[in-house]
């Protein structure tokens, strides 16, 4: 039986960066996953979604031309074959710089699904590897989640998540999404531009119910302007699907479809890997509760990323990979749940980080809104993408910004800028005086910051105190 300094479980965006961190330590390292390098993020999550709304921002932009003084010729159409390529050939050349960094770090590799057999020790189940074990000092539960699909939801060709919609074979003419999250809202944008009638189902009163309630009202309003219909305060009822189709029944209405999208949520990946053994404890629905460390219940056994059970996102996998690692190698470091970014790709794109409107309102925290306009700025207008703002939240006593909320344009990488300065503890004032290149969206977070205090020159602006 080989023996390790770590073992890492997984090979997501958590999983990876923590073998590669850890073998960059020094620490003898060994990686295992069942199937693809990158997990869900790379494979059937992030990347190839943004790469599928890449493609289909340029188709938006084509059938613009003309707006901005520029002539094609000939029929504008999504060429859907060569989009899958194009993602696949994208997925491919990331699984292998992934690999390539795992060998510079000199992490073993091994391949199959990971099981306890006891504290330190762990089998590997089916794949390559097959029938091996090995016994590691520390481990590292990355392990992730995957599409929950509820019982009453039928089984069919038919009935999808976002894996099998990712690589279907061709547009369909109608899409029914059922929950108006993230990805069903990403989804919603994504196949509507490609010309599907897409109609979202949320049976909570708004979609992107964790989402600044003013944000997700602009995105709604937007999203029913290209034409995607969106049904709320109701659940989806009586689901069938036939080898034609798809139906369900939301109030009276009976709703058709090409295809139905299940976006409600997922579970984790954790009934596999036997944690009794090792008695990592879970709660009632399977995800591995950890401390500010990223250590479990048991001296030595970490868990990072989406098997927490906290927020399902890559970059706070990742983030966790290091410190998970940082505590292994005795530099004590504590995780900061709080200011972890949230991108949201549909159009236009959410970036988000802190405290809402409504979070401070149910915490009683007297704060000030500045809010600032894409109208308003010279690049906005310059690109011809005018809708949506940046709003700053900021303590009414202390200044100290408290949350920045952004729909429009870039949005989710104009967000950047407000994590490091939050992470200072940055008040609105001294965010306000940092010169931001002009003609720039950016521009628009040092406006905000402005407006907060009614000294925004390029919009009519008070304080507002709440």
């Amino acid at each position: 039986m080989d023996n390790y300094d770590l073992c890492v479980i997984g090979a997501g965006p958590g999983g990876y960066a923590a073998a590669i961190r850890a073998g960059q330590q020094g620490l003898k390292t060994a990686l295992i996953e069942k199937q693809h390098l990158g997990g869900t993020c790379l494979n059937i999550g992030c990347i190839p979604t943004k790469t599928l709304l890449a493609s289909t921002d340029v188709l938006h932009q084509a059938r613009r031309a003309s707006e901005f003084g520029v002539t094609i010729s000939g029929t504008i159409e999504p060429d859907w074959k060569r989009m899958q390529e194009r993602k696949d050939g994208i997925i491919a050349k990331l699984r292998g710089g992934i690999k390539t960094l795992l060998k510079s770090a000199n992490v073993t590799l091994l391949n199959g699904s990971a099981s306890f057999i006891s504290r330190r020790v762990i089998g590997i189940n089916g794949g390559s590897d097959n029938g091996k074990k090995l016994e590691a000092a520390n481990i590292i539960i990355a392990s992730g989640s995957e599409s929950l699909v509820p019982g009453f939801i039928p089984e069919s060709s038919r009935v999808l998540t976002s894996t099998g919609l990712l690589s279907i074979s061709k547009i369909p003419s109608s899409l029914l999404v059922l929950g108006g999250g993230v990805i069903g809202c990403e989804f919603a944008c994504l196949f509507a531009e490609l010309g599907t009638k897409v109609t979202v189902v949320e049976m909570l009163p708004e979609i992107l119910p964790a989402i600044d309630r003013e944000v997700a009202k602009t995105l709604a309003r937007k999203m029913k302007q290209a034409g995607i219909e969106i049904k709320t305060g109701s659940a989806m009822s009586d689901i069938k699907a036939t080898g034609r189709g798809v139906s369900g029944k939301v109030g009276k209405e009976i709703l058709k479809a090409e295809y139905l999208l299940v976006s409600v949520g997922r579970r984790p990946v954790s009934v596999p890997l036997n944690l009794a053994a090792a008695g990592v404890k879970t709660d009632d629905r399977g995800w591995v509760p950890v401390d500010e460390n990223c250590r479990t219940n048991v001296s030595g056994i970490y868990a990072i990323g989406d098997i927490i059970g906290k927020i399902w996102l890559a970059h706070m996998a990742t983030a966790m990979a290091n410190c998970a690692v940082e505590n292994i190698i005795g530099k004590r470091r504590a995780f900061n749940f709080e200011l972890i970014p949230g991108c949201i790709f549909t159009s236009p794109e959410i970036g988000s980080v802190g405290l809402s409107e409504e979070q401070c309102k149910e915490q009683n925290i007297a704060y000030s809104i500045g809010k600032f306009p894409f109208a308003g700025l010279g690049k906005a207008m310059a690109i011809d993408e005018t809708d949506g703002f940046v709003k700053i939240i900021a303590d009414a006593v202390t200044d100290q910004v408290l949350g920045v909320h952004i729909i429009g344009p870039h949005a989710t990488d104009l967000i950047a800028e407000a994590v490091p300065a939050m992470n200072l503890e940055i008040t609105a004032r001294e965010l306000g005086l940092a010169i931001h290149a002009h003609p720039t969206l950016g521009e628009a977070m040092m406006e905000a910051a402005h407006a907060l205090h009614g000294e925004s020159v390029h919009v009519p602006s008070r304080k507002t105190r709440k």
